[in-house]
């Protein structure tokens, strides 16, 4: 299961979608998706009050698909592959590679998307304007927007 600000989206058990909330920008539109894994809700900040989400779910076979306000490219995952996991930030997407590294998409004026250079990930989540993975060597990395300090994991 996954919550939005202003929807939530479940998964069945045979790989299809639910959802139900505000559909403003089509983030409840997942009708037609099928075989997904996981799902994850991108979170429009408060401030905004665009009432904009988007949605975004993996497939069985790696890759991703997205549904709902793509404002700052947040909804361009259809060329990705290899995937295990997936996380929705405010205004973008992050997707973990089955070799432990980062592919990210969306708004790139807070830094979130800056994850090129990540490798040996096994784990990530993604906050409204930040994304931290966990390595296989225990170390936790993130980037992003760090105003109240909800990147300094160096320690």
């Amino acid at each position: 299961m996954a919550a939005g600000r202003r929807h939530s989206v479940a998964l069945r058990q045979d790989g299809a979608v639910l959802a139900t909330g505000n559909n403003r920008a089509g983030e409840c539109s997942i009708d037609q998706w099928s075989a997904i894994t996981s799902v994850a809700a991108g979170n429009v900040h408060a401030a905004r009050n665009t009432g904009r989400s988007h949605t975004v779910g993996l497939r069985a076979d790696g890759t991703a698909l997205a549904t709902g306000n793509n404002q700052r490219g947040q909804c361009s995952v259809a060329s990705w592959s290899g995937l295990q996991a997936i996380a929705a930030g405010q205004l973008h997407t992050v997707g973990l590679r089955t070799d432990g590294t980062v592919v990210a998409t969306g708004d790139q004026r807070s830094g979130a998307c800056e994850v090129q250079n990540w490798n040996a990930v096994t784990t990530l989540c993604a906050g409204s304007q930040h994304t931290v993975a966990l390595r296989s060597d225990g170390m936790v990395l993130a980037t992003g927007d760090n105003s109240f300090g909800q990147c300094n994991v160096g320690s």
